[in-house]
């Protein structure tokens, strides 16, 4: 960890006059209307898309380069973009400019019995850093989310994908200014110097808010170091737990899609816990190893298939993010609860069951950012809830909680309207 004195001498320098542009265009995006910031947004798709070869010219050579520095084939495919991949990342910016814009609504309005009039209405948080690490889509994402509501943002993502970062930056800027926003609306921090995340982090009084989206190391990080306030989650150790009063085949179908869909995104299934009362977990269990997942079960559910290998403690607290899945059998839904208690993350849980009671018990004593019942976690994603792209999950309790999408990216002040009343 680089200290202060140990700091590159240009990097300070540099993030200091990154944060005061962006304070100033702060305020130019906090004041620009609905219309022009969906149509700044719609000028940066276009611009992503007339810009295909050069992004996709930059993103090869950020593939060569981590094939050579070694990047597993987990990170390669999220560094990877294509012409399908890129359109998906123009739809995506598209999809938030047609998002209703947060900003000016009113969260409530009241009346005091001496006629003053006290509104809270959403407002932007002013100008927010994100820290992130391997995937280029999160260049456009995070852009398009802080401009339509309303905040300036400073991008730093990993070195990984610099190449494209840079090439994705340049076209987003180009719409944005042609509609007639700021420049400095959207900045990316040009170095990989890792001293620039910490000057970021002790940017108090010129960034708002800071979001580290990566792994356990970046985030870790972000959070011992900053000295302005972090929106963030850590890992997402998701359960999924089937009742004894589980439909089987609906319990296989959502323990295959929860854990192998996508197994290198938050919302990937980590802990499998059963029921000991559920009528078919040799079958659940056999389901997930011939859909290709190594299990790694407990000794009740060892028993039940060779196939297994036998879990150690530090399973039920790991994010594999690779077809494993830690499994284990639980004496009912207190059980169930107790274990995501101990080992989980606070990140997204579902219950298979057809008992309502049971999912009630479940749904109010889990105390996670998502709680589902009967669907994957694989859901927890703010695309499915209708939010549009997201920010990330956070998994914290204050502000913002679960998919963070444009809310998530607003706080609120008090507007008070008087009529020449004076307090006695």
């Amino acid at each position: 960890m680089l200290r202060r004195t140990e700091m590159n001498e240009d990097i300070q320098p540099l993030i200091d006059a990154m944060t005061s542009r962006a304070r100033i265009a702060a305020r130019a995006i906090a004041a620009a209307s609905d219309a022009d910031k969906a149509a700044a947004l719609r000028s940066a798709a276009a611009a992503l898309r007339a810009s295909q070869t050069a992004i996709l010219d930059a993103n090869a050579r950020d593939m060569e380069e981590g094939a050579k520095r070694g990047l597993s084939s987990a990170m390669l495919d999220r560094l990877r973009l294509d012409e399908t991949r890129l359109g998906g990342v123009a739809d995506a910016v598209e999809q938030v400019a047609a998002l209703a814009d947060p900003v000016g609504e009113i969260i409530d309005r009241t009346e005091r019995p001496n006629g003053l009039i006290m509104e809270r209405i959403r407002v932007p948080i002013g100008v927010i850093a994100i820290v992130y690490e391997s995937r280029p889509n999160v260049t456009a994402d995070a852009a398009a989310l802080c401009l339509r509501s309303g905040n300036a943002v400073i991008l730093r993502g990993g070195s990984e994908a610099a190449n494209s970062n840079r090439a994705i930056h340049q076209a987003l800027v180009e719409g944005i200014v042609a509609a007639g926003l700021p420049t400095d609306a959207v900045q990316l921090v040009p170095t990989q110097d890792r001293a620039a995340v910490g000057a970021l982090l002790r940017a108090q009084g010129k960034i708002d808010m800071v979001i580290p989206r990566g792994g356990r190391s970046l985030v870790e990080r972000v959070q011992e170091e900053a000295r302005v306030p972090v929106l963030a989650h850590l890992d997402g150790i998701c359960h999924i737990y089937v009742h004894a009063d589980a439909n089987p085949a609906m319990a296989e179908d959502i323990a295959v899609n929860a854990k192998l869909r996508r197994t290198g995104i938050c919302g990937a299934a980590e802990t499998l816990l059963i029921d000991q009362n559920f009528p078919e977990p040799a079958r659940l269990i056999g389901k997930l190893i011939d859909a290709g997942c190594e299990v790694r079960a407990d000794d009740m559910l060892m028993e039940l298939d060779p196939r297994t290998v036998s879990a150690e403690e530090a399973d039920w607290g790991t994010e594999y993010l690779e077809p494993i899945i830690s499994a284990k059998m639980v004496s009912g839904v207190d059980d169930a609860i107790d274990h995501i208690a101990r080992y989980g993350s606070q990140h997204t849980e579902s219950i298979i069951t057809a008992d309502q009671a049971a999912a009630d018990r479940f749904l109010a004593g889990v105390d996670s950012a998502i709680v589902m019942h009967n669907a994957s976690t694989q859901f927890a994603d703010g695309g499915e809830f209708g939010l549009g792209a997201e920010i990330g999950i956070a998994t914290g309790r204050l502000h913002a909680r679960g998919p963070v999408a444009l809310e998530g990216l607003t706080t609120y002040k008090w507007l008070v309207h008087g009529t020449g009343q004076i307090r006695p």
